[in-house]
């Protein structure tokens, strides 16, 4: 084996040895980096939810910011380990950013929807929703999907653009929320009375408020009742439970009344046909 061979075994062993120990010092700086990410993320959750200040909203989407710039640190330190230079890196990121934006156009929507829907706050973690029938409680708002729990227990995780593209009913924003009981008397009944039986009924109730007051009036005359709507306000709380209770209520007090809630019906008239 020549000196010369020999020389050059030494060269491509320790350049073998330097790459190896720069992949080793990457690969450190990759995991420290991640484990500092996630405790930072971590601890900054913490202090968010210690904290009265910041809206528990917020949160997520600041918890998120966190972590994503750690690492974006971490990874300029890892290519700065082969030799990459900053400038370098600031236009490899400057074209590989526009070339994932035009890739990623909605993903980016999503992004942005969410920052809005955090700005404008049409929705809150806790709040129940309904957007373009998308209806859940809202769990919390990402980055790029809002997660959600259906009435029935469902998580559901929902694109941000298509929440704030979407018409948004918001049913837990307003402390209190009006409602139109519709009952059916029979057209031989007593209005008034019925009126009267019905309002006693939801005035009886603590739950519903006294301003505005209950009201009771005719909306309709259907093909076999008298449509009656019952209205009234209540907290947005016992909305579902007073309606339940308030409809068994007014139903008892009508039987016991003897005011008729009638069955459909339809009266039909047969005319004999003529002979010839």
């Amino acid at each position: 084996m020549t000196e010369e061979y020999k020389q050059l075994i030494e060269s491509y062993s320790n350049l073998a040895l330097d790459m190896a120990l720069e992949i080793l010092a990457a690969l450190a700086i990759l995991v420290i980096g991640r484990f500092i990410a996630k405790k930072t993320s971590g601890y900054t959750r913490k202090l968010l939810e210690k904290s009265g200040r910041v809206d528990r909203t917020l949160r997520p989407m600041i918890v998120n910011i966190v972590h994503y710039t750690i690492m974006i640190f971490v990874i300029v330190a890892v290519l700065a380990r082969f030799g990459v230079e900053t400038t370098s890196i600031i236009a490899v990121l400057g074209a590989a950013g526009l070339a994932i934006g035009l890739a990623l156009q909605g993903t980016l929507q999503n992004i942005s929807a969410g920052f809005m829907l955090l700005f404008l706050r049409p929705m809150k973690i806790g709040e129940f929703v309904d957007a373009d029938g998308i209806s859940g409680t809202v769990e919390e708002i990402g980055l790029f999907v809002t997660h959600m729990t259906t009435v029935d227990g469902l998580y559901i995780s929902v694109p941000n653009s298509r929440l704030w593209s979407a018409k948004v009913t918001n049913f837990s924003r307003n402390s209190k929320r009006r409602t139109d009981l519709v009952v059916g008397i029979g057209y031989g009944d007593d209005i008034g009375k019925a009126e009267k039986v019905a309002l006693a009924v939801v005035n009886a109730d603590a739950r519903v408020h006294k301003d505005p007051a209950p009201q009771v009036i005719v909306t309709g005359l259907g093909e076999s009742s008298v449509d009656l709507t019952v209205r009234y306000w209540t907290d947005t709380g016992n909305y579902w439970p007073a309606q339940s209770d308030n409809r068994r209520a007014i139903k008892e007090a009508f039987d016991k009344e003897g005011i008729s809630i009638p069955f459909p019906q339809r009266d039909v008239h047969l005319i004999p046909e003529a002979k010839a």
